[in-house]
């Protein structure tokens, strides 16, 4: 199957008119029920799909393959309704209508068949859809099958999408072009758990076994900043669209760090076929597994020691400028605690002086980690995002899948990241052991490493880090219909008072304890 057409929209975003088009050259009719079973795996019921093109070029053939698929039926008995005018399927994904109008001579008498409620809430296939005239809506799919002149079996499918059908189908095609240019398009796709972001994921088998991971990450749409305040993701340096991903991801694997290999991207749809890398984690039920966390400990001290640029290459000709983690975007971070957690989980009114207090307090204290050294921060540098590959070597056993939004940071950002992980419990004293592995790894590359200069970052960061979170997470619940990540507060709460107990802290803990008493003290 070859991409031979074009199409309008992009993966994740309106296509920018009410057609799309695109061209796909089958190579036989295994090409086609192949192509068909690959469509059926994308349909739903409300799904119109008209069946047009030259005799012979396997219109019955699709419809077929289609049916059978759908179904998860590959013995199903699909005749042709020629003369039943539709046939009606009933599958675990709901019904099919398989319809041929070549009989019809009055779209009127579809009302005789009972049309309408024979496609009510099914997926429609429609021979000869020139004779139900407005019978059939205006959002649809039209595959129209063709013979190649000169070439004995091969045809072209010509697939038109109209309505709201042209923004799947311009997804749909960046997908399959993505997959098949990488030699990935007999792969079937599962959905897989996502995270906290939009982003999708899936992954695709080969009829071998062998597995890669299909990442939706849709450029952010571009939203006017004049004579308003910037959008949330802009001052947090969140990634506009996987060109940062590719970008870091380049840099990671150039410095011998265990990122995914990418196998095929589309950057303009935002779609990734990047190496799946299993799913044996550095956590387990029991929480973190020591010998894991301190491998990713000294994966942090050598990245740390070692020199990065703030600019990586994506593709030729196409540079990423990794941004800072600058005051602007460490701040916007900590104040959605006011603007989220105060509102639903405070036990008292915070009046405008203690407002005032708290950005006074974070400004200095902030102001203090972006004046200090600077290094790639990947920013979700926890259990989540770190895969553990045990047939590698040192460091290079912890695969790295999330950094996107990596940032030119204070070293101690992804310590406290990691360390003080809020999906698991990291106790005081495993934290202070790694802690002290991570001084021992980097004054053993730099005798002149300052780890007091160190841990008071730490400390300052990973209060930063868990003020966030409780904001983060009470939006993801009340904004995002995400309630699971609430679970996690009281931990999170247990690292902020950690934090709190250094000295360098002693004003925010004062006001943590005048306006949210309940999180500065011990439950």
């Amino acid at each position: 199957m070859t991409d031979n057409g074009t199409s309008t929209g992009a993966a994740g975003t309106p296509a920018t008119s009410s057609m799309t088009t695109w061209a796909v050259r089958l190579g036989d009719e295994a090409a086609t029920e192949h192509f068909a079973r690959v469509l059926a795996d994308e349909s739903q019921p409300g799904d119109l799909i008209t069946l047009s093109g030259d005799l012979g070029a396997g219109k019955t053939t699709f419809a077929r393959a289609f049916v059978r698929a759908f179904a998860g039926d590959p013995g199903l008995e699909v005749p042709s309704p020629t003369f039943t005018l539709m046939q009606l399927y009933e599958t675990a994904r709901g019904n099919v209508v398989h319809a041929d109008l070549y009989r019809i001579s009055d779209p009127l008498e579809l009302d005789n068949l009972g049309w309408d409620e024979a496609i009510e809430d099914a997926v429609v296939l429609v021979e000869w859809p020139d004779r139900a005239g407005e019978y059939l809506t205006a959002d649809r799919l039209d595959v129209n099958l063709r013979l190649v002149p000169g070439l004995e079996g091969e045809r072209v499918a010509v697939l038109t999408a109209t309505g709201s059908r042209a923004a799947w189908l311009a997804d749909f095609k960046a997908v399959r072009t993505v997959l098949d240019r990488a030699g990935w398009g007999l792969g079937e796709r599962k959905p897989i758990y996502g995270d906290a972001s939009s982003r999708r994921y899936e992954r695709v088998t080969k009829p071998g076994g062998e597995t890669a991971i299909l990442m939706f990450s849709p450029p952010r749409p571009k939203v006017p900043t004049l004579g308003r305040e910037k959008p949330y993701h802009v001052v947090a340096r969140l990634s506009e669209s996987v060109h940062a991903f590719v970008a870091v991801d380049r840099g990671l694997r150039a410095l011998g760090f265990s990122a995914p290999v990418i196998y095929g991207q589309d950057l303009d749809a935002g779609l990734l076929l990047v190496e799946d890398f299993g799913g044996e984690g550095v956590a387990d039920a029991a929480g973190p597994i020591p010998e894991r966390y301190a491998e990713a400990v000294r994966l942090l001290a050598r990245l740390h020691a070692s020199p990065v640029p703030d600019v990586l290459p994506v593709v030729e000709g196409v540079d990423h400028a990794i941004p800072p983690y600058d005051l602007d975007a460490l701040t916007i971070e900590v104040r959605l605690l006011l603007e989220w957690y105060l509102p639903y989980r405070a036990e008292r009114f915070v009046p405008n002086a203690g407002r005032e207090a708290f950005g006074r307090i974070w400004t200095g204290l902030l102001n203090e980690v972006t004046a200090g050294p600077h290094t790639w921060a990947l920013r979700d540098f926890h259990s989540p995002n770190l895969i553990w590959l045990k047939s590698r070597q040192g460091v290079a056993r912890v695969g790295l899948i999330d950094f996107q939004d990596a940032v030119m940071s204070h070293p101690a950002y992804d310590l406290a990241s990691l360390l003080q992980d809020a999906r698991v419990t990291v106790s005081p004293e495993l934290e202070l052991r790694l802690l002290a592995l991570y001084a021992r790894e980097r004054r053993a590359r730099d005798p002149a490493f300052d780890a007091e200069a160190l841990t008071r970052a730490y400390a300052i960061l990973g209060a930063q880090r868990a003020t966030k979170l409780f904001g983060l997470f009470v939006r993801l619940d009340r904004r995002d219909g995400k309630p699971a990540y609430l679970a996690h507060l009281p931990r999170i709460g247990e690292y902020l008072r950690r934090n709190l107990s250094h000295p360098a802290l002693h004003e925010l803990r004062d006001w943590f304890a005048t306006h949210l008493p309940q999180l500065a003290t011990e439950a």
